[in-house]
Parts: structure tokens; C-alpha cells; sequence
């Protein structure tokens, strides 16, 4: 595929660097030569340095044959003009644009083709926002992907010393839990893969990737971890876009509190939100965490946009007694160094985004993408095609179908039933696949497998 994308900041260089690694035609435009450097020493890529808006500029980039144009830069108008260039004298067949503003979020009727056309929106702070009010509701894992609206959710969490699995073999979890389900796709053990078997045996400290019905996900992760009492205090530091949404989304159920630094924004978001404490100060003042109770508090959530302070305050906060710190983290070379040692969760924004962006560049009838294990993982969501003449994978067991090394199937989504995989588990036309791969390179191959035949009407 050709793919233009426009920015070279966190999400741009972020999405070039994994889709230049899948054989992709890519070139990225910035306005920083530097920036671009950078990224030609790096990666197999074209870089083109200008006004990503520009006609000209968007012509020496190769748009006018692109399959996709990804606008990503740091001006929503910027992105906006630009797809609609590519629309309007190019003609681009894909159009993909972050968008921030609320403003134009809030009217979703501008970005259509007699409008502004942009094909998908993407938000990342929405995406952030979502992915840590998930880490909330479900107290205990370290991330949570929703398929099918929520009827399947792919669960990655921690095994504590103590856990009521710690011991048993994988062929033996029904024991936990008689009646409901799980699926254990992937397991991480002192940082290498283990491909799990029914004689696999969960160890203290694993790190487990399992599918599970969304209802039954809170019993298996209390299997996994020793029980703990549901959140009840967050606290917030950085009222910016995240930190101002996550409040307003969770502060009818939780006690919220939000520390921002800035005295005219913090008196826009005590008019703006309704149950939420506005504190205005420094969320790695050790007085004021202390004032405020942080060693009372459940999760603290460090959301400004920079790094050392967001991994600063968390450290203070879990040094206070804070049950549990999530820090936004921008720099990937952070992001390994800060969870574990520093936060129980860092949050990498353009990893998060990464997964709805490759949503739109999977071949194959693609539903859903997820980034996992800071890119070098994938789960997808692929509908199954054809009949037994035309396909590899309709009317096959699923232990009859040649995957690659590092994928395994999770589930099926049949309808509105979540079939959980087993070997003997038979592919329907229509099925909604979850596969997960411990290697992304191999994303290609599932691809090709569920690919049609020529011959299919």
C-alpha cells in the first residue's frame, strides 16, 4: 500500500516505523528537516520536508497515486485542509486526520465528502482517555481491548504471588471458575513469549493475555491477582484534554479529584465539571498530596504532557500510598525504564492510537487492530469470507488451518455469541475472527489465509 502521512511527531514517526516494517510504501511530510533525517536513517522511507497542507508539497510526496493519506501533524486545520486537497485534486482514496478540537468533534456532519472529507477521525485523546478509565473500572490489569462492542475483551494482566491460579496448568482453570469460560492466548514470562498449552502451569509474576466473555472479565482477573476492593478515590494530575475528560467520564461513579497547575484552567474546569475537586498547585508538591489524602487514594493518574513530571509525580504519589499510579509517557525509550520500576502503568499515546490507525490499513475485511507489548504484538479482529471451495479458514477446524508460529485464535464472534477457540472449532461465513500474534510481522500471512478466492461471487 502507499501511504502519505503528514507529521513526523510521536503518532507519524510511530505509524511509519511499524508500517514501513510491513512492506508498505511510505513517505512522511514535516515542516522540521531534522526531524525527518532522523526518521530516513531509521527507516526504509521517503521524506519530504514542507507545509503538509500545500498542493505542491503534497504532489512531491507522491499523493496523487497514494492509496491513504494519514494527516497527523499538531493542527487539526492543518489535517483538515490537507485531506481535503487530497480529496479535491487528487482524488486519494483513503483519508485518515487527527482531530482535537471538541469544537469540531461535537459536528461529526462536517467530515463528509460535500464537506470536509475525511474518511476516519482520530482522536488520541480520546483513545488515551478511554484506555485509562478501563485501567480504572477494572482494578488490577494492565490493559483492556474490546471486541464486538464489548461482548469479547481481551484482558492482559499480572499474576500475583498468592493468586488463586498461581500453580494450576492452563488445562485445569475451569476449576476457578466451573461455569464461565477463558481463553488464554499469550503468556509473558521474565519477558519472553511462553506459547501456552494445556500443560502450561501459571507461575507468580507471568504476565497473561486471555479472551474472555466482557461479563466474566472481573472474576478472572481476581483469579489471577489476590482479591481487592473495587476504585473508589482517583486523583488526577494535568487538566488538559485527557485530564478533563477522564474526570468528566468518571465522576459520577468515582470521588474524584483533579490537580492543575494553571489558575486560569483550573477555574474552567470547576465550571466545568460538576462533582469533580479542582485543586489548583503542583501535583508533585509532596504537601499537597499529603493534604489531600494520597495515601487514601486508589489510582492516581498523571496526565500533563510531560514526561518527567508525569513519571515524577507518579513515583511521589505511589511513595505516598497511592494503591496504584498510571503515567501518560510520550518518549518510547521511557516507557520500559518508568512501568514496573517507577508506575504500575505507563501509557504510550501514539501506541494507543496506532492500533485504530491500523485498523484502516489491514487488507482483508478488517474490523479491529490493537497494539500490544509496545507494538511488537497484535490482535485483530477479521471477518472470514467465502465457503470451503473459495476459503482456507470457513468450514475448517480451527487446529486445521496452517497459522503462523505466533498466531493463535482466540474466539469467534458469531452473531451476538462469543464462541470461545477450540481445536475442533469450525469457521463460519460471516465469523468474526480474534487472532493474536505474538509477532506482528506475521500479521501478513493471517492476512493472506483469509483472503478469497478469485473464483468467489
Amino acid at each position: 500500500m502507499k501511504i502519505v502521512i503528514l507529521g513526523a511527531g510521536q503518532v507519524g514517526s510511530s505509524v511509519a516505523q511499524g508500517l514501513a516494517n510491513e512492506q508498505n510504501d511510505i513517505t512522511v511530510v514535516d515542516r522540521d528537516p531534522m526531524l525527518l533525517a532522523a526518521l530516513q536513517d531509521r527507516f526504509d522511507i521517503r521524506v519530504v520536508a514542507g507545509e503538509a497542507s500545500h498542493p505542491e508539497v503534497l504532489l512531491s510526496a507522491g499523493i496523487e497515486d497514494a492509496d491513504l493519506v494519514l494527516a497527523v501533524t499538531n493542527s487539526d486545520e492543518t489535517n483538515m485542509i490537507a485531506c481535503q486537497v487530497a480529496y479535491s485534486l487528487y482524488r486519494t482514496p483513503i483519508r485518515l486526520a487527527r482531530v482535537r478540537a471538541g469544537g469540531y468533534l461535537a459536528h461529526p456532519e462536517l467530515f463528509v465528502n460535500d464537506g470536509i472529507p475525511i474518511d476516519f477521525l482520530i482522536s488520541p485523546e480520546a483513545l488515551v482517555t478511554d484506555f485509562v478509565r478501563q485501567l480504572i473500572e477494572y482494578p488490577g490489569t494492565l490493559q483492556i481491548l474490546e471486541f464486538g462492542g464489548g461482548r469479547a475483551q481481551l484482558v492482559v494482566v499480572r499474576v500475583q504471588t498468592g493468586a488463586s491460579l498461581v500453580g494450576k496448568a492452563l488445562r485445569d482453570l475451569h476449576t476457578a471458575a466451573p461455569h464461565v469460560e477463558i481463553r488464554v492466548v499469550a503468556i509473558y514470562r521474565r519477558g519472553t513469549a511462553v506459547v501456552p498449552d494445556a500443560d502450561t502451569t501459571i507461575e507468580a509474576d507471568d504476565e497473561v493475555i486471555f479472551l474472555a466473555a466482557g461479563r466474566d472479565v472481573p472474576q478472572w482477573v481476581n483469579a489471577f491477582r489476590r482479591p481487592e476492593r473495587a476504585n473508589r478515590r482517583v486523583m488526577i494530575a494535568g487538566g488538559g484534554n485527557i485530564g478533563a475528560r477522564l474526570a468528566q467520564q468518571i465522576e459520577h461513579a468515582y470521588r474524584v479529584k483533579i490537580i492543575e497547575h494553571d489558575g486560569a484552567r483550573a477555574r474552567q474546569l470547576a465550571e466545568f465539571l460538576h462533582h469533580t475537586i479542582v485543586l489548583r498547585g503542583d501535583a508533585a508538591d509532596e504537601t499537597l498530596l499529603i493534604e489531600e489524602d494520597i495515601a487514601d487514594t486508589d489510582v492516581f493518574c498523571a496526565l500533563t504532557n510531560d514526561d518527567e513530571a508525569n513519571i515524577l509525580s507518579a513515583m511521589l504519589a505511589k511513595q505516598l500510598g497511592a494503591l496504584r499510579a498510571i503515567s501518560i509517557v510520550n518518549r518510547p525509550s521511557y516507557v520500559d525504564i518508568a512501568q514496573g520500576a517507577a508506575v504500575d502503568i505507563a501509557v504510550s499515546p501514539a501506541q494507543v492510537t496506532i492500533g485504530a490507525l491500523l485498523t484502516h490499513v489491514r487488507r482483508g475485511d478488517v474490523v479491529a487492530v490493537h497494539a500490544l507489548r509496545r507494538g511488537a504484538a497484535e490482535v485483530i479482529e477479521i471477518i472470514a469470507h467465502g465457503d470451503k471451495d473459495t476459503s482456507q479458514v470457513v468450514g475448517r477446524c480451527i487446529a486445521d488451518i496452517p497459522l503462523p508460529p505466533s498466531a493463535v485464535v482466540g474466539g469467534l464472534l458469531r452473531g451476538e455469541q462469543l464462541l470461545l477457540a477450540h481445536g475442533e472449532t469450525v469457521i463460519e461465513p460471516q465469523d468474526h475472527v480474534i487472532v493474536f500474534l505474538a509477532d506482528k510481522r506475521q500479521v501478513a500471512e493471517v492476512e493472506r489465509l483469509f483472503r478469497v478466492a478469485i473464483t468467489f461471487v
